[in-house]
């Protein structure tokens, strides 16, 4: 579910619902089939490869039979062990399935990593961007039908991964606005709900990162319509993302993204200033 991510936060950060992780593309299958023969040309096995590349023996396989994508630091140990030729990182180049996303947030998703300003509104969760690993994975954990082990880990990694934004774009204002009763929620139990508000308000301390909570009994409410994503790009042009049930819409009509924008600012005057919104959540944490 993602936003995390959502996580399309619903993302279930493969982004962000409750399907199961979409089929391994032809270039996902031939990458996996590269790796395993320069493996074997290697005389390696992968047990051996594994140690080299200090991944796990399942995580080799998976990648070698194309059921998971490969991340960069993967990619740069296999090329290590394998005569650094350069062929795997060329041919990494050439996948067309991010891991962990689902196929209708992967357009969000790149977008979001060049967005000049970010701003998210949540109802349902917290937001992946700002999500513990402990609360990601109960998201996960949680989805009907449910996921196997592999999607798990497969969706936690691509949520995990999503999370770099904050911290590697600190020139860049993330805003989040976020129901209250979100964080009253007792996901996965306490621990998991003391650990998720901690980690929320460890996210939220930089300078460019906005945080303000929507307090119930609100008598006025901008954005009923339900979550919103909104980013400006490096051209100007301004873009919102919507997401329901098992699918998500992408939106770069201006005419549809100007009162997307208008119900976010409106929201944005409705909900606590970030003073508030941080003392709230250390209430809500002290109570627990």
């Amino acid at each position: 579910m993602t936003d995390d991510d959502g996580g399309g936060e619903r993302e279930r950060e493969r982004a962000g619902g409750g399907a199961a992780e979409p089929v391994p593309s032809d270039s996902l299958k031939t990458f996996g089939a590269f790796v395993q023969g320069l493996r074997e040309h290697a005389g390696l096995t992968r047990e051996e490869f594994a140690r080299l590349v200090r991944y796990s023996k399942h995580t080799v396989e998976s990648v070698e039979l194309g059921r998971r994508m490969p991340d960069e630091e993967f990619v740069e140990r296999a090329e290590a062990a394998l005569g650094n030729t350069g062929a795997l990182r060329r041919a990494f180049g050439y996948l067309t399935r991010q891991a962990g996303l689902a196929t209708w947030f992967r357009e969000w998703a790149r977008r979001e990593r060049t967005a000049v300003s970010l701003c998210t509104y949540e109802c349902r969760m917290v937001p992946g961007l700002l999500q513990s690993e402990a609360y990601a994975r109960t998201l996960f954990e949680n989805a009907v039908p449910p996921l196997t082990d592999e999607q798990v880990e497969s969706q936690l990694v691509a949520r995990m991964k999503r999370q770099r934004l904050l911290r590697e774009r600190q020139n860049v204002p993330f805003s989040f606005i976020v129901s209250e009763a979100v964080f009253r929620e007792r996901l996965g139990g306490v621990g998991v709900t003391r650990d998720m508000l901690d980690h929320v308000l460890a996210s939220t301390e930089p300078r460019n990162v906005t945080l303000q909570v929507m307090p119930l009994g609100c008598e006025f409410h901008a954005c009923l319509d339900g979550p919103l994503q909104l980013l400006e790009g490096p051209d100007g042009r301004r873009h919102a993302y919507s997401e329901g049930q098992r699918n998500g819409r992408l939106i770069s009509d201006r005419k549809e993204v100007v009162p997307l924008q208008q119900a976010y600012d409106t929201l944005r005057s409705q909900a606590l200033n970030s003073t508030k919104s941080r003392g709230l959540l250390e209430q809500i944490r002290g109570a627990l």
